[in-house]
């Protein structure tokens, strides 16, 4: 059994400083391939350096809506820059997206920085790593008007059925992680359990979103196992079953 965490920040410094471990403890527990993106223009050579000293780490670059500083823009210039020298080492654009959790937030710059990389993916044939929070509706209206090819995964999706549904016909998988593993998130449980599997990919988003019985505690990757056997108690099939397919679904869209 192979289980692929689609999301992880292994280049963290709480993971980085331990990551040895860190890897022989997931490959135990099956979870034997890692999607790491980056944040800002501050993490992303060492996030290009983690892909190339270990083969089953895979490096994706953006700018983060909560990572912007003052010099966004000319990160987003630096961006380019790394997709146009070492795009055969890099399967994707992200972590970026629209973060409105907070009303003070600055949407109208968020746009702006999001609809750029959206375009960069385009640019380079590159699906994207979504972060999405009270912005699912106006994500959609982004992707429907900068239409991308390869899709990509919309990261901890806690949206509604009826917005995973216009996802999936945009080409995107919704990523599936700890949060279904806590009995008060009804709804969110119910949808993970309607949706096709065939849409679906697995992650933790480690170090951070401890699972249900881990919270305060640092999260890792070799959780995954636990978010997969989660899922397959939800919709009431095999741990080998959701493995495989969210697996086989990790490697489509990251091209892995």
């Amino acid at each position: 059994m192979e289980i692929i965490d689609s999301h992880c920040h292994l280049d963290f410094p709480v993971l980085q400083s331990q990551l040895a471990d860190v890897l022989l403890r997931a490959k135990s527990a099956g979870v034997n391939c890692f999607v790491v993106p980056g944040v800002n223009h501050a993490n992303w050579a060492r996030v290009l350096e983690l892909s190339r000293q270990h083969i089953n780490i895979y490096a994706a670059l953006g700018v983060h809506p909560c990572f912007l500083d003052t010099d966004s823009e000319s990160s987003l210039v630096e961006l380019t820059d790394y997709f146009a020298k070492n795009a055969d080492d890099i399967v994707a654009v992200g972590e970026i997206g629209l973060d409105l959790y907070e009303s003070d937030k600055d949407s109208v710059r968020q746009l702006s920085i999001l609809n750029r990389q959206l375009q960069l993916a385009a640019d380079f044939n590159k699906p994207v790593i979504l972060h999405v929070r009270k912005a699912h509706d106006l994500m959609l209206k982004q992707l429907r008007r900068i239409k991308l090819e390869r899709g990509g995964v919309v990261h901890a999706f806690s949206g509604s059925l009826q917005q995973a549904e216009e996802y999936i016909k945009l080409g995107f998988k919704l990523g599936v992680g700890g949060s279904i593993t806590y009995e008060r998130a009804k709804k969110l449980r119910r949808t993970f359990a309607q949706l096709p599997l065939a849409s679906l990919v697995l992650e933790t988003d480690s170090p951070d979103m401890p699972l249900c019985g881990y919270q305060g505690e640092i999260n890792y990757p070799e959780r995954a196992a636990l978010v997969a056997a989660s899922l397959a108690d939800l919709r009431n099939i095999s741990l080998a079953e959701v493995a495989e397919i969210t697996s086989e679904n990790s490697q489509a869209i990251f091209n892995i």
